[in-house]
């Protein structure tokens, strides 16, 4: 933030505090225009209060003034004839602002026209590459600006997504990585899961599910991006990522921590973008992180007693205390900007790692990443830390291995289940199983039930009989089908199993088999055997030496789903080409940008 930037925030603060209004007499006539001696009498009153120069603070109150104005010009304008007027704002990594656009458009039209209309102004060949983002939202081309709830006089964001970008064009990559992560989430063979912090698998129903992996997908692409310094394409990462959890309920939003983070990080992009246009966004974001927050207890007391006052998590908790601050300090609230800036600073001086501390445990083969957060976890103890790094990764194996049997568990009824209502928690099954009642009782309870255990218990207690006539009776596998599944290639036990499983349905039984494969050679393997059958195979159920040829269709549904698997696999490659590997990766924040913007701010302060 700029010293006239300041500038501008104390004065609209003190003309807010004092409901004074500079479009209207004394300060401003239809007749005479803006009337100068009054303005210069206000610029020398508010001198003397702020300890502004006069001819500065003149022209501030000015330039606050013609804003003022324009905003009138453009609500009558609206009135008559329906065209809204858009403050348009371009940033980049580079300059923040690069420029600011007055933009009509019709809020009936659709997010396209305003697309539009943003490129011809800035000379733009294609409004695709246009990426409007109002209140926190990614502007859609394909609804109207009305129902996206969009005003007359809004301020929006704009990035541009050119090919100048060292990455290729920044609306490309958007949609490839896009792409990937949906095919990576489609996959039969579920190549990305959900775990807590310590590598316990978390499960949920199936579109809940799918929306959260489709999120997380993008928030780790996104913090890729932030590494890089990368703001714009990790903002609008976060933005569609932020899209995905929004789906989902709200009650399980408020309990994990992934909402916060994504929160969080969409606020410090608009700060890195040196944005303060989204300003009340960032407020509802960083508000959202507060709520969060207090499962760490008042202050934090229950996070440091579990894992000590150096735990990883306090530089999230800095960055938090930061950007209030910085809000804070954008409302001119600047008593409460300092304290939140002083709880910050204390909060950095006790993260700070020792370089040659650090250096010690990468030469000692550690990963950056794990040394820092190890150093910051054990205040500093080089011994200790080593240690903190190797339970860690003991713990995750640990966790890793306990809970194979449910992971199981989850892929089987993952198989079963195609909408939230079918869904059976796999946790819920292996308790129940644990205590003695039959699986597919279990399942049947728990579905009937919500996943509720202690009514389930009740239930499988009181009406045992009832929920084993419910269930259909199990079939054997036909001869047919199972050699058709047979000269597909798949071996005879998982193809019985298949068809018995899915009542002799094929097309089920052959996605049961393609969810199985648990590589891509496998995959591979499968994908030349069905090829080599499509063109030596005919149409219908012809008889060959070996068996039944599977129907023509059949080969051909097959092959399509298990091509599309391989993509999955290749997609889920390009996916992980710049990622860590490191599951705490979140927490590794090196604190240099922090230093720095805590120190512009405080200075910012005292001036």
């Amino acid at each position: 933030m700029s010293h006239i930037d300041n500038l501008f925030n104390q004065v609209r603060s003190l003309l807010q505090s004092q409901a004074i209004k500079l479009w209207e007499e004394p300060y401003y006539s239809e007749d005479l225009g803006s009337i100068e001696a009054s303005i210069e009498l206000l610029a020398d009153e508010f001198s003397d209060k702020l300890g502004i120069d006069a001819s500065r603070c003149k022209c501030v109150i000015v330039e606050l003034q013609d804003n003022a104005l324009r905003k009138l010009a453009a609500r009558r304008e609206f009135n008559e004839t329906g065209l809204a007027t858009f403050k348009v704002r371009r940033i980049d990594n580079r300059n923040g602002t690069t420029n600011i656009l007055d933009i009509k458009c019709d809020l009936n039209e659709l997010g396209s026209s305003l697309q539009a209309a943003i490129a011809a102004k800035l000379q733009l060949s294609d409004a695709n590459h246009v990426k409007c983002i109002s209140a926190g939202r990614i502007v859609s081309p394909n609804a109207t600006l009305a129902s996206q709830q969009l005003k007359n006089n809004q301020q929006l964001i704009v990035i541009i997504g050119q090919g100048d970008n060292h990455n290729g064009a920044l609306h490309d990559r958007i949609n490839k990585i896009k792409e990937d992560v949906e095919a990576v989430v489609a996959s039969q063979n579920q190549l990305m899961e959900m775990e807590d912090q310590d590598g316990n698998p978390v499960f949920l129903p199936p579109n809940e599910n799918r929306a959260l992996l489709t999120g997380m997908g993008y928030c780790e692409k996104a913090r890729s991006a932030m590494h890089r310094e990368d703001y714009e394409e990790a903002l609008l990462l976060l933005l569609e990522a932020d899209e995905q959890f929004n789906t989902c309920n709200s009650k399980f939003l408020e309990s994990v921590d992934n909402y916060a983070l994504i929160n969080l990080d969409i606020v410090w992009c608009y700060l890195c973008l040196r944005n303060v246009s989204q300003l009340p966004d960032a407020d509802r974001r960083l508000n959202i992180c507060e709520r969060s927050c207090r499962s760490y207890g008042e202050n934090y007391s229950r996070l440091y007693a579990l894992k000590g006052r150096g735990c990883p998590e306090r530089a999230l908790i800095m960055r938090l205390q930061l950007l209030q601050g910085v809000v804070l300090f954008h409302q001119n609230r600047r008593d409460a900007a300092y304290e939140r800036f002083e709880a910050a600073a204390a909060v950095l001086s006790e993260l700070k790692v020792n370089d040659e501390q650090l250096l010690l445990l990468v030469e000692m083969g550690f990963d950056v990443s794990d040394a820092r957060l190890a150093l910051r976890s054990s205040s500093g103890n080089v011994e200790r830390a080593v240690q903190f790094i190797q339970q860690r990764k003991q713990q995750l194996s640990d966790a890793r291995t306990q809970s194979k049997a449910e992971r199981a568990m989850h892929r089987r009824y993952a198989k079963q289940a195609t909408k939230d209502s079918d869904w059976v928690n796999p946790r819920s099954v292996c308790t129940l199983t644990e205590m003695g009642f039959d699986r597919r009782l279990a399942a049947e309870a728990l579905k009937r039930t919500e996943n509720d255990v202690p009514r389930a218990v009740e239930l499988l207690q009181t009406g045992s009989a009832e929920l084993g006539a419910t269930l259909p009776a199990a079939e054997s596998a036909d001869n047919v089908q199972l050699a058709a599944l047979l000269q597909l290639g798949f071996l005879e036990p998982a193809a019985r199993a298949a068809l018995e499983s899915t009542r002799n349905n094929l097309t089920q039984a052959t996605d049961f088999l393609l969810k199985a494969i648990q590589s891509e050679e496998e995959l591979l393997q499968t994908v030349e055997r069905v090829t080599k059958l499509a063109t030596t195979g005919t149409d219908g159920m012809a008889s060959t030496s070996q068996g039944a040829v599977p129907p023509a269709s059949l080969i051909d549904t097959v092959l399509q789903k298990a091509k599309a698997e391989i993509d999955a696999y290749q997609a889920y490659k390009r996916l992980h080409a710049d990622l860590s590997g490191n599951d705490q990766d979140y927490l590794d924040l090196p604190l240099l940008q922090e230093e720095q913007l805590l120190a512009e701010y405080r200075n910012l302060l005292e001036q």
